[in-house]
């Protein structure tokens, strides 16, 4: 099947098949900013791009297995990780106390560390391709703080320490985040339209709001779960267990696949919802879907993970400078580079003043927030590309 579609800024229109359509990249429109026109996306593009990137992922989840106040060599951790696969017993050799850490610790932050950072960079990018804005993350339009509270909300009643706490808990976080995205939009939307400077500023303040109830809901709470839960909304991957991983593992599979389907219709809307309309878009379809995804997935993370900022707004831009605007490509290499960079900063919270540990949130923003900066600044000036 053959479109016609019409580049945003250009008198010209440009004619080719559904699949080869040029994208250009989301830009905040009060910017002006001029967008470069990208290149077509081949299958072998997309293969190359995605091995690259899936093997600089094993490559550093590998490392972050190793280092630790513990220091477990390479050797060691592929020895134990090979008897465990094989069904053998690993706490009965000369290794027994490094093949517990690597199993039960490390290796259980590193899986969670991967698919939260995964699942933030994915919501990251279609919230900005469907507002078509950079600054668009699950953290900035409340959804992160209103999952978080559906999380509180739960814990502060018990179900946290119950044994349905593994499937309640997402559920609750979800709720909280489909409920932050719903207010959010009821408040900018104005006769039909959705202004994104409205809408951005309407996240801001009820992230504002959601916040201040987090943390009236954990002045409530005795002192010990206050404290726990404190450090949990920081941004932590403590403690994780396999059972509860599989929980968020479904619900990134599930979400993650609707996403997918969608980005042929986020590559049109990156021309203009009237443009996306005309080529067959059902614009405001596309938007509950993606809302709906986004608040599935930010509360399956949240709930794990606490509040971690910054991944769903720079990994995505980052990318995009990268490999492109096309959402085939671009929200899987975001989700593999998301999750990389997660595990990273994961590594760094838990090594860096070891044996204390520090939130991962913390590592985030003061990694992330720096090269936001720097990606705003040099691409104004002209001199990123």
């Amino acid at each position: 099947m053959r479109v016609r579609n019409w580049q945003r800024g250009s008198g010209k229109d440009a004619e080719g098949s559904a699949d080869q359509v040029r994208i250009r990249p989301p830009v905040e429109e009060s910017t002006g900013t001029a967008l470069t026109e990208q290149p077509v996306l081949s299958a072998r593009r997309w293969v190359l791009t995605m091995l690259a990137l899936a093997g600089v992922s094993l490559l550093v989840m590998a490392a972050s297995l190793r280092f630790g106040a513990e220091d477990i060599g390479f050797v060691d951790s592929a020895r134990i990780l090979f008897q465990a696969l094989r069904g053998g017993d690993v706490r009965t050799d000369s290794l027994g106390s490094s093949s517990v850490i690597l199993l039960q610790v490390r290796l259980p932050r590193v899986l969670l560390g991967f698919m939260v950072g995964g699942s933030l960079a994915g919501v990251g990018v279609g919230l900005q391709a469907l507002l078509r804005n950079p600054l668009a993350d699950p953290y900035v339009l409340g959804i992160s703080s209103g999952a978080a509270l559906g999380a509180a909300v739960a814990i502060l009643f018990g179900i946290g320490t119950t044994g349905v706490a593994i499937h309640a808990l997402p559920l609750c976080a979800f709720a909280g985040g489909l409920m932050a995205i719903v207010l959010v939009y009821r408040i900018a939307a104005t006769y039909g339209r959705l202004p994104i400077h409205t809408l951005l500023l309407a996240g801001v303040i009820l992230n504002a709001i959601l916040s201040a109830l987090i943390m009236f809901i954990t002045s409530i709470m005795d002192p010990n779960r206050s404290f726990s839960v404190m450090f949990w909304l920081m941004g932590t991957l403590a403690a994780p267990d396999y059972p509860a991983m599989a929980v968020l593992l479904l619900y990134l599979v599930v979400g993650g696949s609707i996403l997918l389907w969608q980005t042929p219709s986020l590559n049109l809307l990156t021309l203009g919802e009237e443009s996306a309309s005309s080529l067959g878009v059902e614009v405001e379809t596309v938007k509950r879907t993606v809302f709906f995804t986004s608040a599935l997935l930010t509360g399956a993370a949240v709930s794990m993970s606490g509040m971690i900022g910054f991944v769903g707004m720079v990994i995505p831009h980052a990318v995009r400078m990268v490999v492109g605007a096309d959402h085939r490509l671009l929200l899987p290499a975001s989700a593999l580079v998301g999750g990389t960079f997660l595990v990273a900063a994961d590594t760094v919270a838990r090594t860096v003043l070891a044996p204390a540990e520090i939130p991962v949130g913390i590592v985030t923003a003061l990694g992330g927030g720096p090269l936001f900066i720097y990606l705003l600044v040099y691409r104004k000036s002209g001199l990123a590309v």
